[in-house]
């Protein structure tokens, strides 16, 4: 199923109750992966097939191209488009009901973009949404807040490195600090920027390493909240308030998409590219936790883009060439494995009420 596509770039609502989450009674969709950032979706009739003119409410031409997710939060359905050829990066409103246009804003404007790679789009990190806020990110090409009536209320163009490939990490909103990954091919960091204002509160350089591409996951623990960024070469913890590094494991990989996820006190985290690795780390370590942290590590399977989800006992992913593993959690033993019908880097999984379903893209 196209959801995004190029050529014909559209957003379906789908007939059912998990369908997409904004319809369900437990509330909105407020950032990548859903209210707690790890894909679950609180319902239990959720659409086990659909296609693009099967079991759809609306579908809705857009303005622009884009790979970000939609969020939902007060009435509104966001999420980020680039028209003209990226010359033009935006935010768009839909009404979840109908689709209706209800804003389509421009935040930046180039006269000569970026070259980015032809798997990605010049607007694929996707928006977050808190208190009356929209906060969307496209990269080294502009960072900005603005309301959800539309008015913009800050811009910044300040978080400067080459990324190559386009952005592809989401901001984390976490207490009064918006948190993004900055690792491109020159220049490795993680920067807090104030909510209010966009103004640059620490910035955390990750040392000579490559280029990566993922979204952070702030997790909580009995030593306090964490931001959990993966990056090349490294995942690190890292303190919201300081940007210190708490605690981080090394391995081989580089340009990492997936988003981490937390379950039974330990934290998923994959490794990136060539031949990645899934590692279940016990988050109460201080500097270099590799060799006494690491609860288990697996390496059959693992994906390169799609993230990861915990379900339960168990945590599913989907490789790149369409292979769904699930796992016991604890452990890392095989569970089951299974092929999909078709094959695409452009997965997602999610879990809503009885089912894990997985998402194709382009």
């Amino acid at each position: 199923m196209g959801l995004r596509g190029v050529g014909s770039f559209a957003v379906l609502l789908m007939i059912g109750p998990a369908a997409f989450p904004h319809v369900l009674p437990a509330g909105d969709w407020p950032q990548f992966r859903g209210p707690d950032g790890q894909g679950i979706a609180q319902s239990t009739e959720p659409p086990l097939s659909w296609s693009e003119t099967r079991d759809v409410t609306w579908k809705k031409e857009l303005s622009g191209l884009g790979w970000s997710s939609h969020v939902i939060g007060e009435g509104k359905l966001w999420l980020t488009v680039a028209a003209d050829e990226g010359r033009s990066l935006r935010a768009v409103a839909l009404a979840p009901e109908s689709g209706e246009t209800l804003h389509d804003i421009e935040l930046f404007h180039f006269d000569d973009p970026p070259k980015i790679n032809n798997k990605n789009s010049y607007a694929t990190p996707t928006p977050w949404i808190e208190d009356g806020r929209v906060y969307v990110h496209f990269g080294t090409q502009g960072t900005a807040a603005l309301t959800t009536d539309g008015e913009i209320l800050w811009r910044t163009q300040e978080l400067r490195y080459y990324h190559r490939h386009g952005s592809s990490g989401s901001p984390v909103l976490s207490g009064d600090s918006l948190l993004i990954n900055c690792d491109g091919y020159d220049v490795q960091y993680v920067v807090a920027l104030h909510k209010d204002t966009g103004e640059i509160l620490w910035k955390s350089y990750r040392g000579d390493y490559e280029h990566s591409y993922a979204t952070s996951l702030v997790i909580s623990t009995e030593q306090g909240k964490q931001l959990v960024s993966p990056g090349a070469g490294r995942t690190v913890a890292y303190d919201i308030d300081t940007g210190e590094e708490l605690w981080w494991i090394k391995y081989k990989g580089f340009s990492n998409v997936p988003k981490p996820v937390m379950a039974h006190g330990l934290v998923y985290v994959t490794s990136g590219f060539f031949k990645p690795s899934l590692f279940a780390i016990r988050p109460d370590g201080r500097g270099d936790v590799t060799k006494t942290h690491i609860e288990w590590k697996y390496n059959k399977g693992v994906s390169l883009m799609p993230s990861p989800i915990v379900v339960g006992n168990e945590i599913y992913m989907v490789s790149d060439n369409g292979i769904v593993t699930c796992l016991y959690a604890l452990t890392g033993e095989e569970v089951w494995r299974q092929r999909l019908e078709a094959a695409t880097q452009r997965r997602r999984c999610w879990r809503a009420g009885g089912s894990t379903s997985s998402m194709k893209r382009g």
